[in-house]
This record gives structure tokens, C-alpha cells and sequence, in this order.
């Protein structure tokens, strides 16, 4: 009752042979151009210098961010110091 109910497939049908005939008939008569065969994809060739000057470039950037980085919170560290030394030198 609770089992799937599939149709049954229908035979395919029968192909009577005669000796040196193939099994196989074309699906029309019309000439088809044989399917192209499938290109192969172009890889570049990556030497290894190529790999070094790429890594070499991406440490110079981190290296440069970090710098940036940490100027920018000297900056801001230094920022905060003379504003409190301001505010107590105008109170007194």
C-alpha cells in the first residue's frame, strides 16, 4: 500500500539481424558532419619566477598594511595622550 507503484518500462524492440549487417541504423538519411571532437583548454605556463615576484609582492603589501596599521594607532595613542595633557593643563 505504501510502496511506490513504478510503470514498467516498455521492451525495446527486437532487431532481426542479417549476417553482415551492422545493428545499428542511422536515425535519418540526411548527412551529419561528425561531432567535433572537444577542444582541450589552454593552460598558461607559470615559471617559477613568476610564483616568486607574486609572493614577494603580496609580502611587501602585508608588510606595508601592517605599517600603515600600526602608524595610524601610534596616531591615535599620541592623539589621546596630548588631549588629557591639554585638559589637565586647562583646569589648573
Amino acid at each position: 500500500m505504501f510502496r511506490p507503484q513504478y510503470p514498467e518500462a516498455p521492451a525495446p524492440p527486437s532487431v532481426h539481424l542479417v549476417p553482415g549487417q551492422h545493428s545499428h541504423a542511422p536515425a535519418c538519411s540526411c548527412q551529419h558532419a561528425p561531432a567535433p571532437a572537444p577542444a582541450r583548454r589552454m593552460v598558461p605556463e607559470v615559471s617559477g619566477g613568476t610564483v616568486a615576484a607574486v609572493v614577494t609582492v603580496g609580502i611587501v603589501l602585508t608588510a606595508l598594511l601592517a605599517a600603515v596599521a600600526i602608524t595610524a594607532i601610534s596616531v591615535a595613542v599620541a592623539a589621546v595622550v596630548m588631549r588629557s595633557l591639554l585638559t589637565n593643563q586647562r583646569r589648573r
